[in-house]
């Protein structure tokens, strides 16, 4: 006898109503965690995964997986027949208007979605995505919005407006609040991987949107740091975005448009 046969109709129709029934709990828990927490800074991503022990005690595991990989290209991959060294990549054909992030080249395309500055590891994501592939036949595409919007900034801003301080941002150089872009130009072995940096990922060809949403709404919250209106702080903000990275009218909306290019997607926390 078929073990289905051994249950009753009205319990298998009710056993399959209990798993919609969790999943929509589930949704509810999150959306009622999510009205009682701090005031939101723009559009939010997946909610925040349990720290493990190490992360809890400061120690990042992930730290010693980059390290890792970065020493596996200096040893050649092991052999592999990826590429040992990460050579210019093909830049697309970038745009500031409504068709960006424009017309992204190669078979490989993957879009990072950076929703929170992560210690820097959304641009680890990018970076690794890079690494095995062919320069040549590769395109990456990073959106900067909600938390992780802040990376697309000079180090005046961050200065300025105590932006470590305020949205509790570690500069992983000297361990308390970062006054200056730490994710940008840092200074050799700061970051787990030097090729990480921003500026780097851009020379290699990443096309790297910023969230004018998260712009307007964070330089507004943060004025007073610097004793300026809301206004003056949005145009002071949009003049000091890193040049190549372009401000788009959202941050979700850029991740869809990357996504209608053809890019695969990747969390960048």
């Amino acid at each position: 006898m078929n073990v289905f046969d051994k249950i009753s109709s009205s319990d298998r129709y009710e056993r399959c109503n209990q798993i919609p029934k969790r999943v929509r709990w589930d949704v509810e828990q999150d959306a009622i965690q999510g009205a009682s927490g701090s005031a939101d800074l723009g559009p939010a991503g997946p909610p925040t995964p349990p720290y493990t022990d190490h992360e809890a005690a400061g120690v990042t595991p992930r730290r010693n997986f980059f390290a890792g990989v970065a020493g596996a290209m200096a040893l050649g991959l092991a052999g592999s027949s990826m590429p040992t060294t990460l050579r210019a990549q093909t830049t697309a054909a970038r745009s500031s208007g409504s068709d960006w992030p424009g017309a992204l080249k190669g078979r490989y395309r993957q879009v990072v979605d950076a929703y929170e500055a992560n210690s820097g590891f959304p641009l680890a994501f990018v970076y690794t995505f890079l690494m095995p592939n062919d320069p040549a036949n590769t395109s990456a595409v990073l959106v900067l919005r909600h938390g992780a919007f802040t990376i697309a900034l000079h180090d005046a801003m961050w200065q300025k407006y105590k932006i470590g301080e305020s949205f509790k941002i570690i500069d992983p150089e000297t361990k308390a609040p970062a006054v200056k872009n730490p994710f940008h130009r840092p200074k050799a072995g700061v970051l787990p991987i030097d090729d990480m940096a921003l500026d780097r990922l851009l020379a290699r060809g990443t096309v790297v949107g910023a969230c004018n949403v998260a712009l307007n709404i964070q330089s507004k919250m943060l004025a007073g740091n610097a004793g300026v209106s809301a206004e003056e702080a949005a145009k002071e903000w949009a003049a000091n975005v890193i040049p190549g990275v372009t401000v788009i009218p959202s941050g979700t909306w850029g991740v869809n448009r990357a996504q209608q290019g053809g890019c695969s997607y990747c969390a960048g926390g």
